[in-house]
């Protein structure tokens, strides 16, 4: 796109504390996605320290407004620490990960597998 002058941007939010990042806990028990309890828990341990939306939204004007040809912009406090650990794992490793059993996952992902605490549906 840069032969016509465009310029592409990808904004890599952390987790944000949005409406659907505060429902992912709240679905229905016969949810046809039965990875929706394991997500449920990552997302409230990572919003105990909730980022607002208004953070993604300044990335986006500071994108525009800067001109840049950088493609891809973090955004929030825990973007850079997740796209590194991510960039730690082969596309194979991260398939396997989340194909794996509760235990494995919450282990893979450094949360506690105890069902007690975690978020109810």
């Amino acid at each position: 796109m840069k032969p016509s002058n465009v310029r592409v941007a990808i904004v890599e939010p952390g987790i944000i504390d949005t409406a659907m990042a505060q429902r992912i806990g709240t679905h229905a028990s016969d949810s046809p996605y039965p990875h929706r309890a394991r997500f449920a828990t990552f997302f409230a341990a990572v919003l105990k320290n909730p980022v607002p939306p208004s953070v993604v939204a300044q990335k986006i004007v500071e994108i525009a407004e800067s001109g840049t040809w950088q493609l891809r912009h973090p955004a929030g406090p825990d973007a850079i620490p997740l796209l590194q650990w991510r960039s730690q794992m082969t596309d194979e490793q991260w398939v396997d990960l989340h194909a794996s059993d509760d235990e494995a996952w919450y282990r893979g992902m450094g949360l506690d597998h105890n069902p007690d605490k975690r978020p109810k549906s």
